[in-house]
């Protein structure tokens, strides 16, 4: 009562304001008086909607090979990134003459590398896994919608005659002795050397693929003076395929391409470094490969419905709207909360999946639009769900969309009208707290919630307070 009360008097308070101030806390006494307020509870129907594929550009780029402990399902990721200059780049690469490193008095690199780094990895850190990382044709285009199915080796993105290394790794890398590896200055990584003999586009050979970027850029550095011209007539991207093994995914936040040579300084020969990086200021995507006919299973399980990471199962929900509003067209909704409890796992163990952290909901024909856009929550057509350990009761809680049964029921032209769908997100926050940006979640994450048509247990539903006056 005391929440409804408080409820009611913030209403007024909002509502009542104008240049007459006369009297305002009789009338706000008085109104109160004659304020009716009602509760009602209804059902929400829900059934899991299969993903098929979503909106791949993200900060991280997933790789690796796992088994799903809850479906025994294969779930695969590969990522591409390109590689970042600053406009009115001025190169990091030293004067031309100053350049030590060189065979028969033409500039080399001693080596290139590649180096994938990552926080966060999924599985057995001792698993042997194989990559192999493609030379881009081509790049990925900033104008084109990428969708977490899309193939570049299908697609022709791949350099023919271009690099195509492979790479053996466990994500605990055992070449790198202890002390190093428990060191606060190291970062896991996977390493890639881009050392063999290298031919460019024109047919031009070079001793590896960092003399190459050298002598393209001492011979044309216009070609890095910005992002397009980079990535066009220099370095397209790479794509890094998983090839072998299972039972490891990593989470690469950052990717680097790194040129090693020596120059001179003051008659003092130095070593000299340059890198490019893979950031969120260029593209970067991933491809995600599900068993198809597991997920097909997984959604014609009416018991309940599934959230399933990456690029796996939705839960869409129809929302009773008519219900909700029938014999209240004098009503104000002042609030419309919903509970969405999680079916805990059958079994635990090390490696079962969590449960998606972040939840939002948005309505059904906003689905591929709202992350095309970048868009960001509005709490009007769009709200971010409480975690299930955050609320304390196994449940995702919105606690008020009441503008959304508005919004609804103003817009009613679509077959989809009154219909959303939960999708599990990645949230990026300003340091004020605001959010910035949202995307997919493309990583590993299982949940089962209340709902389907066959629901077993009691039904999921919404809680409407109402108001009005006498």
């Amino acid at each position: 009562m005391k929440f409804l009360l408080s409820l009611v008097l913030a209403t007024l308070i909002l509502t009542s304001c104008d240049d007459t101030t006369n009297e305002l806390g009789t009338s706000l006494l008085h109104n109160l008086d004659n304020l009716e307020v009602t509760t009602d509870t209804f059902k929400v129907s829900s059934r899991t909607l299969e993903a098929d594929s979503v909106y791949s550009r993200s900060t991280i780029g997933y790789l690796g090979a796992i088994v799903d402990p809850e479906t025994n399902d294969h779930i695969a990721a590969n990522f591409m990134t390109q590689y970042h200059v600053m406009e009115d780049y001025t190169s990091t690469f030293p004067k031309a003459d100053s350049i030590a490193s060189r065979i028969n008095g033409e500039i080399v690199a001693d080596s290139c590398e590649i180096r994938l780094f990552y926080t966060n990895i999924y599985g057995d850190s001792l698993a042997t896994m194989k990559l192999t990382a493609y030379e881009m044709d081509k790049p990925m285009l900033e104008n084109r919608q990428y969708y977490s199915n899309f193939d570049p080796i299908a697609n022709n993105y791949i350099r023919e005659d271009g690099i195509r290394k492979e790479k053996v790794y466990s994500l605990v890398d055992l070449s790198v002795d202890e002390d190093t590896r428990y060191s606060s200055s190291y970062s896991n990584n996977i390493r890639i050397t881009l050392n063999e003999p290298y031919t460019d586009k024109d047919g031009n050979k070079y001793n590896n693929f960092g003399t190459y970027l050298l002598r393209t850029y001492y011979k044309n550095p216009q070609l890095f003076g910005n992002q397009l011209k980079f990535t066009t007539e220099v370095v397209p991207g790479f794509y890094f395929e998983n090839t072998g093994g299972l039972g490891a995914m990593a989470y690469i936040n950052v990717s680097n391409l790194i040129v090693y040579y020596r120059f001179t300084n003051n008659d003092s020969i130095y070593s000299g470094v340059t890198m490019f990086g893979g950031t969120e200021e260029v593209l970067q995507t991933t491809r995600i490969i599900n068993n198809q006919d597991h997920i097909h299973a997984l959604a014609a399980d009416n018991t309940c419905t599934y959230l399933k990471t990456p690029a796996g199962l939705f839960t869409e929900m129809t929302l009773p709207v008519d219900d909700i509003l029938r014999g209240h067209a004098n009503d104000s909704i002042n609030s419309a909360k919903l509970i969405i409890p999680r079916i805990n796992n059958s079994s635990e163990n090390e490696y079962t999946l969590a449960a998606p952290s972040q939840l939002l909901m948005i309505p059904k024909d906003s689905l591929h639009t709202f992350f095309e856009n970048n868009q960001i929550v509005n709490y009007r057509t769009s709200y971010l769900a409480s975690s299930p350990t955050s609320t304390g009761n196994n449940s995702y809680l919105f606690s008020n969309i009441a503008n959304l049964i508005s919004a609804m029921d103003k817009n009613r032209s679509s077959e989809n009208w009154n219909k959303v769908v939960l999708v599990p997100v990645d949230v990026t926050k300003s340091s004020s707290d605001a959010v910035v940006k949202i995307v997919h979640s493309m990583s590993l994450s299982s949940t089962k919630l209340v709902g389907g048509s066959e629901n077993p247990y009691d039904p999921i539903k919404i809680s409407v307070i109402y108001s009005k006056f006498k």
